[in-house]
């Protein structure tokens, strides 16, 4: 069954209004609605190809949905809907103005490999943003600070591990200052010994208020981070609850097949 029209939270800050995406003829996303509340920490779960990054990548218009609406802080995300209910698809300057209020992390960390790690974190604030250098510069050094990693400022990427690199990541998208943090599967391409420093590094953003849409497969990380956990299942939204009623009492069996297939390879 398709989603109802999204409840509006107290200061929505995101409202996903049932959207649908389809790939020729696969139909990934089905008038999917959600809505995330300003300070809000929404986790997406579920099965590999349900298309919970699809989501993701459709809120930051890296992907073009095909119907429904998504808004940021009231602005349709790279369309204008008329009167009609025509749709048009807004300038670039416009989708590139709304990106730079967005800010997304990937699992591959897409780090500049020929700038330093202090010169992926000032680029974007010099560029974009038309920070001066020195304020540019002291700000990185404070992100770096805040994600253990002051000490690496003038190291190269490929010098790093691979948790050091996520944590460069999240610290330069903090470094532009974005109302709306993504996060995709951020963990996936670690090694299980270094996903612990990254999920901190999550964890204090969210004890921060800031706002986050997380794709993740770390169900343990999902229940203590998050404000409501959508689980997804065929392009839907199956359930939609916060961490302790969804995981502690599912209602469908869609979502308690999953839990159990989970568990069992996680011998929990």
């Amino acid at each position: 069954m398709p989603e109802p029209l999204p409840e509006l939270l107290p200061e929505s800050l995101v409202v996903i209004d049932r959207v649908g995406k389809s790939f020729g003829a696969n139909r990934v996303l089905k008038e999917v609605s959600l809505t995330v509340g300003k300070g809000e920490v929404v986790t997406l779960i579920g099965p590999s190809g349900c298309g919970k990054t699809t989501l993701l990548r459709c809120v930051n218009f890296l992907e073009t949905y095909d119907s429904g609406a998504i808004s940021i802080e009231g602005e349709t995300v790279g369309i204008r809907i008329g009167a009609d209910g025509r749709r048009t698809a807004r300038p670039d300057r416009e989708v590139a103005a709304m990106r730079a209020r967005v800010g997304m992390v990937f699992q591959s960390y897409n780090l500049f490999p020929h700038l330093t790690v202090l010169d992926n974190l000032t680029v974007a604030p010099i560029k974009v943003r038309g920070l001066p250098l020195r304020q540019a510069r002291e700000k990185a050094m404070a992100l770096l600070e805040r994600v253990g990693l002051s000490e690496k400022a003038a190291q190269y990427p490929a010098a790093l591990s691979g948790g050091q690199q996520q944590r460069v990541a999240i610290a330069r998208t903090l470094a532009m200052e974005p109302h709306l943090i993504l996060l995709d599967e951020v963990t996936s391409a670690l090694d299980p010994e270094l996903v612990g420093e990254v999920l901190d590094v999550v964890q204090s953003l969210a004890a921060d208020g800031m706002t986050m849409m997380i794709v993740t497969h770390e169900m343990q990380f999902a229940r203590e981070v998050s404000s409501r956990v959508a689980f997804m299942a065929a392009g839907e939204i199956v359930e939609l609850a916060s961490p302790a009623d969804l995981f502690g009492s599912p209602k469908s069996d869609r979502l308690r097949s999953f839990l159990g297939r989970y568990q069992a390879a996680h011998r929990i």
